[in-house]
């Protein structure tokens, strides 16, 4: 009798010994599952930012866009701030052709106003339209704006050659449900910054929010998106002052427009 106890005994020992084993494999095959899934959830972007020119206060404007981005995602940046500070300069990091490869978004914020280089001018675009993602802010709008090719208008979703003066600008949403509009208030005045005037939005393009102009009293894209060739694109015209690059619905607004550029934002 006590034989037969000690052997039903020891084998719910092995049974149960069994049955652990069980658990902590599935959990180690879990864990590993879902830490898989977090890492690649979390893989920071690779963000290239081209920045320089004429006008603007870049190294500044760099460094607080990167705070902004660490807030809703990891980020790994390389910064390109070349040409000079003039309106007429090249970046030779364009004379690369691969220059693109390994980013995830390239963020276009230089000034080159009297830059008119066709072949220069397509060794960007050409990136572009073959699928890599950006953001253009503020002056990218008015770069290259002397040259008598549409390549950058296009990429870009919309043509200006001119802006009013500086001024507090409200701004309205044209499309409200958009993501990367979630949360913006619906009262946002600009700080001191320059209104460009939008002389066409691009088929492509869509208008996510305007500001009126308090000179011609027209309404004008402040903010939008594009699709050119196989690339997201969001543009936003503001971004002059510092005082706009260390506001915080500014900065929310092209972080998340950076995220949507590069299919990480959902909703």
């Amino acid at each position: 009798m006590f034989q037969n106890i000690s052997s039903f005994a020891a084998g719910r020992r092995r049974e149960s010994f069994f049955t652990l084993l069980w658990i902590v494999g599935l959990s180690g095959a879990l864990s590993h599952s879902v830490l898989a899934a977090e890492t690649q959830g979390n893989k920071p972007l690779r963000v290239l930012l081209i920045t320089g020119g004429c006008c603007h206060n870049y190294p500044f404007q760099a460094q607080a866009l990167k705070d902004s981005v660490a807030k809703l995602a990891p980020a790994e940046w390389k910064v390109v701030n070349e040409g000079g500070t003039g309106t007429k300069g090249q970046i030779a990091l364009y004379d690369d052709p691969n220059w693109s490869d390994g980013f995830d978004v390239i963020v276009h914020n230089e000034c080159f106003a009297d830059t008119t280089d066709h072949e220069y001018i397509r060794k960007i675009t050409r990136a572009h339209e073959a699928g890599v993602p950006a953001v253009v802010i503020h002056c990218a709008m008015h770069t290259y704006r002397a040259t008598d090719i549409d390549d950058w208008r296009e990429f870009l979703g919309v043509t200006s050659r001119r802006h009013d003066h500086q001024s507090h600008y409200a701004l309205k949403k044209i499309e409200p449900q958009h993501p990367i509009l979630k949360g913006m208030p619906d009262d946002w005045v600009t700080p001191m910054d320059e209104l460009y005037v939008i002389e066409k939005l691009w088929p492509n393009a869509k208008a996510l929010a305007t500001s009126v102009s308090e000179q011609d009293k027209k309404s004008y894209p402040v903010a939008w998106i594009n699709q050119y060739g196989k690339a997201r694109v969001f543009g936003t015209t503001y971004g002059h002052s510092d005082d706009t690059f260390r506001d915080p619905v500014f900065l929310r607004l092209v972080s998340r427009g950076l995220l949507w550029a590069a299919g990480r934002l959902e909703k």
